[in-house]
């Protein structure tokens, strides 16, 4: 099994969770988007003092859109008190972005950047947590998958493949707990990884045989399986509802598989994620 495929799985199996949030970012961020230097509030001379003010003004009225959610309100206050310097680093990129733009984006936004800056610094740190933290992670992406299934099977889809939708933003307004929880399970992996440091090795050719058959005996056929372990595309293409099926077979395959093989799986995952 080569790595393209290693990746690919990985990829596949964190598309949208927690520490990707690729598909969320995208649904709710402009098309295009001025970008702030660092440099730009980095000196608090006299002719900055106004900059300086507008950006107080922004964090302020940053920190009172945030509590317009208390089902958000629940990640900010863990991320605070675990990941000041994170909390603190995205308060000041958003009220920056906003004094250029003049938008704050909104609390789902919000939340997305948040999120964002978290992955991007300790992100990998969730690889090494311990099993019951890393396994939760796709626990929750699970929920989300079935979820969404419930609602449209092109979101299910999309889901799988980190694609995104004006559709799934407003699935994302309508279900912040849901959102939430996910955002909670990936910081609470951080957070458990820092401390525990696990080092896992990487899933070889026999964890990735296993998990093959194990599918097969859940019922997916060839095509299924290369379209959620390979990303290749039949023809004809597969129904929504198919690739759905198979998207939630695969996610609660890998919780049956046996340990080691499961943690190694889920740690190269969240890794090749955190690292994307």
């Amino acid at each position: 099994m080569n790595i393209l495929r290693l990746v690919l799985l990985g990829l596949a199996a964190v598309a949208a969770v927690f520490l990707g949030w690729t598909f969320l970012q995208q649904a709710i961020q402009p098309e295009k988007s001025p970008t702030v230097e660092a440099s730009t509030f980095a000196s608090p001379s006299h002719e900055d003092q106004a900059s300086l003010q507008d950006l107080e003004k922004a964090r302020s009225k940053i920190a009172d859109e945030i509590a317009t959610s208390p089902d958000y309100m629940r990640f900010f206050e863990r991320l605070k008190s675990r990941f000041p310097a994170d909390y603190q680093s995205f308060l000041t990129a958003s009220a920056k972005r906003m004094v250029v733009t003049g938008d704050m984006g909104g609390a789902d936004r919000l939340m997305s950047e948040a999120v964002r800056t978290l992955r991007l610094s300790h992100g990998v740190l969730a690889a090494k947590a311990d099993t019951p933290a890393l396994a939760q992670i796709f626990v929750m992406q699970l929920a989300m998958l079935q979820a969404l299934a419930a609602k449209d099977q092109r979101l299910c889809v999309d889901f799988l493949y980190g694609g995104a939708s004006r559709d799934f933003f407003q699935f994302s307004a309508e279900n912040r707990a849901l959102i939430v929880k996910m955002a909670l399970a990936g910081l609470d992996a951080i957070t458990d990884g820092e401390a525990k440091r696990i080092e896992r090795a990487a899933p070889n050719d026999a964890d990735f045989a296993m998990l093959d058959q194990a599918l097969r005996d859940k019922g997916l056929d060839t095509p299924e399986i290369e379209a959620l372990l390979d990303g290749k595309t039949s023809d004809p293409p597969l129904e929504d509802a198919r690739v759905c099926h198979a998207g939630t077979i695969y996610l609660e395959t890998l919780a049956e598989l046996p340990e080691p093989t499961r943690s190694r799986i889920y740690g190269l995952a969240v890794e090749l994620m955190a690292r994307s």
